[in-house]
C-alpha cells in the first residue's frame, strides 16, 4: 500500500501579512494512520523540499498527540523537509492520494494545473482521493472525463462558511470552499462547526475540518482494504 499525500507551497494570508501553509494536524494524523498501517507515504509540493507550516496550527491550543509524535520523529520530519516536486509524480506510482488542508490550497493547489491532473487521473484510475478541511478547494477546476465537474451530483463536504467566519478570514481567502463545491453541483453537507464529519461518495472521501482528519485518514483506508477484498 503506498499513498501520496499532497501539500501546500503557499505560506501567504492574502494581503494580510500573515503567513499559512499547511495545518499540522491535518498532515499528522492522516500520517500515523497511514503508517501505522503498513503504508509506505510519500510526500509532495508543487515547489518541492520544505513546506509552509501555518504558524497557528502548531500553537498550544491546537497541538494534539499526533502533532507532537509528528515533531519528536525524526524519518516524518526528514520526509517533510524534502518533499517531491508534484510535477514529478504519477498516480501509476501510487494506490491512493491524500491532500491536507490548511488555507495554503486554495492559493496554489486549487489552482494548479498538476494537482488538477493528479486528482484526475486517480479517479479514473479507479483509485481513491481523500481530501480535508480546505483541500476540498483543490477540486474546484477537476473534471470528469465528460468534461463536467468533478464534484457535480457528488456528496461532499470541506470547510464551512460558518467555520470560515468564525476564524475571521472569509474576506481574506480567494473563495469559500463550501460555495465552490455548491457551485460546480457538489451535494453540500456539514456536521456541526469544528467537530469530526467525514463524506465518502464512491472513491472521492472528504472531511470537514482539522478534527475531521483522523476519519477521513481512516476512510480512505478502509477504501483501500475492501478494493483489495
Amino acid at each position: 500500500m503506498k499513498i501520496l499525500i499532497v501539500l501546500t507551497s503557499h505560506d501567504q494570508l492574502g494581503d494580510t501579512g500573515r503567513k499559512t501553509g499547511f495545518w499540522l494536524e491535518e498532515l499528522a494524523a492522516p500520517y500515523f494512520a497511514f503508517r501505522d498501517a503498513g503504508a509506505q507515504i510519500v510526500l509532495a509540493s508543487p515547489k518541492g523540499g520544505q513546506p509552509p507550516l501555518d504558524p497557528k496550527s502548531n500553537e498550544p491550543d491546537f497541538r494534539t498527540d499526533d502533532t507532537r509524535r509528528f515533531e519528536a520523529d525524526a524519518d516524518a520530519n526528514a520526509q517533510l523537509a524534502a518533499t517531491v516536486r508534484l510535477d514529478s509524480v504519477s498516480q501509476a506510482d501510487f494506490d491512493a492520494v491524500f491532500y491536507p488542508g490548511g488555507h495554503g490550497p486554495l492559493w496554489d493547489l486549487a489552482e494548479d494545473r498538476d494537482s488538477v491532473a493528479l486528482i484526475e487521473a486517480f479517479l479514473a484510475a479507479g483509485k481513491p482521493v481523500a481530501l480535508v478541511c480546505h483541500a476540498p478547494g483543490a477540486l474546484r477546476h477537476a473534471r470528469t472525463p465528460q468534461g463536467r465537474p468533478l464534484v457535480e451530483g457528488r456528496q461532499v463536504t470541506g470547510f464551512s462558511n460558518t467555520e470560515e467566519d468564525g476564524v475571521g478570514l472569509t474576506d481574506v481567502v480567494p473563495f469559500l470552499v463550501e460555495d465552490a463545491l455548491k457551485a460546480d453541483g457538489g451535494v453540500y453537507t456539514k456536521g456541526p462547526d469544528w467537530a469530526p464529519y467525514v463524506v465518502g461518495d464512491g472513491l472521492l472521501i472528504t472531511g470537514q475540518n482539522p478534527a475531521s482528519s483522523a476519519a477521513t485518514a481512516q476512510r480512505l483506508i478502509e477504501q483501500l482494504h475492501s478494493a483489495r477484498q
